[in-house]
């Protein structure tokens, strides 16, 4: 076995396997009592290996004290708590997906919801509809949208804590979970869309993508180009095509075999949300000597930068997110690295890929297709949207309204950057006034 592998290895088991037994335990004494909580991180690494153990209370997550309320509310408390209505749907996609999405109706003040442009908000890998709702009422996009007069659509991609049901099948069953962001794009953007425009009444909407919920779009929009009639403009923040060039350490999976992978964690959901992360919530995130912990694990795959993070609401960040996707999932993002090419799942060999796709290798998207508008913002300190591979994107965009680069911005300044409505929201409300 080369470096390569042994890192890839030692990756896997200590940014996921660790998660998962813990998750197994579901609360058992996990070596760490209650007096350890409030250790110096000097003293902890002493006392426990760190690698091996987490520090967690020994009470019910319930019983835990709480820095913010905010840490054990769902997306529609978080809405419903500051004033705002919150009305939650299912939507079934054509695969049977049992989605949930959430509609804000109108602000705090004006309470009219006629005539009232839809704003459909979609989160990107590893989180769910609260990336929207989970900073400050003056830096949390939805909020922002629906107090400036638009009727706000939040969605929630398969097998997150909020869509993890199917017509027929069982979060208990491999079957459940054998798909990727190919099926996002190609049936969970396009239900949600379409449920949002019927309630809505309207024919049209705007677009707003983070991450993952960027490649749902080009996905669809670039298979099927008449759905972009329904578009009016789509905002990629954080777009994510081709991820040839990721500097995230999740790139070192690379190394390892998709089969190798799957046998390490099964055919199943990776990073679920569960209880051992909510108690981490209250317990590491809520000491000063460990808060950075709490950070590392967000940024390890985002992107490492603090500064523009306020610290304060990392108990309900580590809470809400992450909030799980599929295997499948995470091996094709690998599988994207390997290539460099923005294409489907690769099924393993030509055999499978024929049986799939008719053909041996796996058909590319191509978003040169595109006929809906798009403007793209994007972070220069992003491991996961990296600059190099929004360059080869920039040129295939057709209809290209606005391209907008951040500064030291990370993946995760998006959602959560404490100067995202000044950089980035002020601008995407701006332009979806010009657009009318």
């Amino acid at each position: 076995m080369n470096m390569h592998q042994i890192f890839s290895l030692l990756f896997v088991y200590k940014f996921y396997l660790i998660f998962l037994w813990l998750s197994e335990t579901q609360g058992k004494i996990l070596g760490f009592e209650k007096k350890h909580v409030g250790y110096k991180l000097d003293q902890l690494l002493v006392k426990k290996n760190l690698f091996k153990y987490v520090p967690v209370m020994k009470q019910e997550c319930t019983k835990c004290p709480r820095l913010d309320p905010e840490v054990n509310m769902n997306v529609t408390q978080l809405l419903t708590s500051k004033g705002y209505p919150c009305e939650d749907y299912t939507v079934e996609t054509k695969d049977g997906f049992l989605l949930s999405v959430q509609r804000v109706a109108h602000g705090l003040n004006n309470k009219n919801i006629t005539n009232r442009p839809v704003v459909f908000l979609q989160h990107g890998l590893l989180c769910t509809s609260t990336n929207w709702v989970t900073n400050l009422i003056n830096e949390s996009l939805a909020f922002i949208l629906a107090d400036e007069g638009y009727e706000v659509w939040m969605g929630n991609s398969r097998g997150n804590t909020y869509s993890r049901r199917h017509r027929t099948l069982s979060p208990d069953q491999d079957e459940f979970w054998a798909w990727s962001w190919d099926e996002m794009g190609e049936y969970d953007f396009p239900a949600m869309i379409d449920f949002a425009l019927n309630v809505s009444g309207k024919t049209s909407l705007y677009y707003v993508g983070h991450s993952q919920g960027t490649t749902q779009a080009f996905i669809q929009l670039s298979q099927n180009p008449e759905f972009g009639e329904k578009i009016k403009l789509f905002f990629a923040l954080a777009p994510v095509a081709t991820v040839g060039s990721i500097e995230s350490p999740i790139r070192y999976l690379s190394a390892l075999k998709d089969e190798t992978i799957y046998e390490v964690l099964k055919r199943r959901d990776f990073l679920p949300s569960n209880r051992i992360l909510d108690i981490l919530a209250d317990t590491v995130c809520r000491s000063k000597e460990l808060r950075f912990l709490c950070a590392n694990v967000l940024f390890l795959i985002a992107g490492y930068d603090t500064s523009n993070l306020n610290n304060s609401r990392l108990p309900v960040y580590i809470n809400h997110t992450p909030a799980g996707c599929s295997v499948q999932d995470l091996i094709h993002y690998l599988q994207g690295y390997r290539s460099g090419i923005f294409r489907k799942y690769d099924y393993g060999s030509a055999e499978q890929n024929e049986k799939y796709y008719g053909q041996p290798t796996p058909p590319q998207y191509n978003v040169s297709r595109i006929t809906a508008p798009v403007a793209l913002f994007y972070g220069a300190n992003d491991w996961l949207a990296d600059l190099k591979d929004v360059a080869l994107l920039i040129p295939k965009i057709q209809n290209l309204k606005a391209k907008i680069e951040i500064p030291q911005w990370n993946h995760l300044d998006f959602i959560w950057g404490e100067n995202a409505a000044t950089k980035v929201y002020n601008t995407v409300i701006q332009m979806i006034k010009d657009n009318p």
